[in-house]
């Protein structure tokens, strides 16, 4: 079967630079090596009191500090934009994905009656993230629900196809906040101890927090300043399936048009993808949805798949860019990670997930997310052989 041809001249979006902090500590290596272990990092929270809530459980990174002047995203972001505000263009677009952002100042305002509830804003985290990585022109802001980060990195590879820029930076950022914890909780979709993505007995999400960036430029740029290439942003998809507020689209129809799209723009043909990097959140209708989705489009029978979200938890606007950085190494390594915390696989998911880790020899990975509002997205990312300089 041959693979399908876009516009095979347009300039190629490569990432050439990524960092990760996550609740399994700082860098993609501790990230890596703690879902490889399959231990999970989703623990007892006292970052607030969480009595009245449906769990005492999230994934948060441990020294992060309420108390401190700054606010918990910016505890994440300083260290990780300084260290590499070396290598990042000062001619670079900036795209900040968030759902919340700076949250805890608007919570201290409101609990408290402390600080400025207006500079919560988006804008003015964009301006700190702006500063920080040292680049010059304004940026955008992408708020979509989970899938605020891939849409972001889709965003970004359609701007260097298209010629409009070569070269993106894509910050992303989340936390575990009282609001979005009571939000949540509110709506009954989490797991009183630990999300069990794909899992039989699933019943519900963990929260989780992370930060993290993706610098893409055109194939071009990169050869021109001899960057290293990860791998390549090959496709993209985005769809709305608009079923509901909260609610996936049962049918999965939504994600199954977005992966489709995503395979048409990277030219591949779905039984040239070796592994599905899953949003997986560990909710009985998402996990249900996606499986759905996942037998639409890869018909000729199972994909390797799994989710991170059972290490990590739920990182919000910031899952995507985790994940893809995730998939990535995954690519890099050949390696399938396990899905942490299943124990039994759902019928649907049996044959498809595994609590531990195998080895594929597929050059291509699809990740894909979901979110609120009925949003869905999906990015076909390529193993780069240095051949293709």
């Amino acid at each position: 079967m041959k693979n399908r041809r876009t516009n095979i001249h347009a300039p190629k979006a490569v990432v050439v630079a990524c960092d990760l902090i996550t609740p399994y500590g700082c860098g993609i290596d501790a990230c890596w090596n703690g879902l490889l272990s399959g231990k999970t990092a989703i623990n007892i929270l006292d970052r607030f009191d969480t009595e009245a809530f449906q769990t005492k459980k999230a994934a948060v990174i441990p020294d992060l500090n309420l108390a401190q002047n700054d606010s918990l995203v910016m505890q994440m972001l300083k260290p990780l934009l300084k260290k590499a505000s070396a290598v990042i263009p000062k001619d670079a677009l900036l795209i900040l994905a968030t759902t919340t952002g700076e949250i805890d100042i608007l919570e201290k305002h409101v609990l408290s009656g402390k600080g400025n509830a207006a500079k919560s804003a988006p804008r003015y985290l964009l301006e700190k993230a702006q500063c920080l990585s040292g680049i010059k022109a304004p940026g955008i802001i992408v708020s979509e629900a989970c899938t605020s980060s891939s849409s972001a990195i889709a965003q970004a590879a359609a701007m260097i196809r298209s010629k409009e820029r070569d070269c993106v930076l894509i910050v992303a950022c989340d936390i575990v906040s009282e609001f979005v914890f009571a939000g949540f909780s509110s709506l009954m979709a989490l797991d009183k101890d630990t999300a069990q993505p794909f899992d039989k007995n699933r019943s519900g999400l963990s929260l989780g927090e992370a930060a993290g960036f993706v610098l893409v430029m055109s194939k071009e740029r990169a050869i021109q300043e001899r960057k290293s290439v990860i791998g390549e942003i090959a496709g993209w998809g985005l769809t709305n399936d608009a079923n509901h507020m909260t609610g996936p689209s049962r049918d999965g129809s939504g994600l199954a048009l977005a992966m489709n799209k995503a395979l048409n723009s990277a030219g591949i043909h779905a039984d040239a993808v070796g592994c599905i990097a899953a949003h997986g959140t560990g909710t009985v209708y998402n996990d249900a949805m996606e499986m759905r989705a996942f037998r639409s489009v890869f018909a000729s029978g199972a994909v390797p798949t799994y989710s991170i979200k059972g290490g990590i938890g739920h990182t919000m606007g910031a899952a995507g860019l985790v994940e893809t950085v995730v998939a990535l190494r995954s690519l890099k390594e050949e390696l399938v990670p396990p899905t942490v915390n299943l124990r039994i696989a759902d019928d649907e998911a049996n044959g498809w997930v595994s609590n531990e880790q195998y080895t594929f020899d597929s050059p291509v990975t699809i990740s894909i997310n979901a979110g609120f509002g009925g949003v869905n997205s999906a990015l076909v990312l390529k193993k780069w052989d240095r051949q293709q300089l």
